[in-house]
C-alpha cells in the first residue's frame, strides 16, 4: 500500500484498522475447523495478532498456543490472512494500489509439558 495508507491505518473513513484486524484475526484463528476441511477443532490458550506499520504497509504476525497433542499452524496462518484482508477491505477506499502479500509460516514450536 502507499505510504500514506499505511500511515492512516489507525484512522480510515471505515474506523481503526489496526484494532479491527487483530479482533478479525483472533475470531478466524478461533473458526479455524470451520473454514478449513478436515482441520480438526483445537483448544486455543494464547492468540496474538499483532499488526506493525512499515514503510509501504502492514506487517502481521500470528501467534497461536495450544494445550493439544498437535500443531497450531493452520490457526496461525487463518488468524494472519483474515487479518490481512480486514485491513485490506477497510483501506481499500483510500488506496486501490494495495495487495496482500506473502503469507507463510515462520516458526513452529512444540513446549513439552
Amino acid at each position: 500500500m502507499r505510504p500514506e495508507t499505511a500511515a492512516a491505518l489507525g484512522e480510515l473513513p471505515k474506523g481503526d484498522a489496526l484494532t479491527t484486524a487483530r479482533i478479525a484475526g483472533v475470531m478466524a484463528a478461533k473458526r479455524t475447523s470451520e473454514l478449513i476441511p478436515l482441520c480438526h477443532p483445537l483448544p486455543l490458550s494464547h492468540i496474538d495478532i499483532a499488526v506493525a506499520i512499515v514503510e509501504n504497509g502492514a506487517d502481521i504476525t500470528s501467534t497461536v498456543e495450544t494445550t493439544a497433542q498437535t500443531g497450531v499452524e493452520m490457526e496461525a496462518l487463518v488468524g494472519a490472512t483474515v487479518a490481512a484482508l480486514t485491513v485490506y477491505d477497510m483501506a481499500k477506499a483510500v488506496d486501490d494500489s494495495m495487495v496482500v502479500g506473502e503469507v507463510r509460516l515462520l516458526e513452529k514450536t512444540k513446549e513439552e509439558v
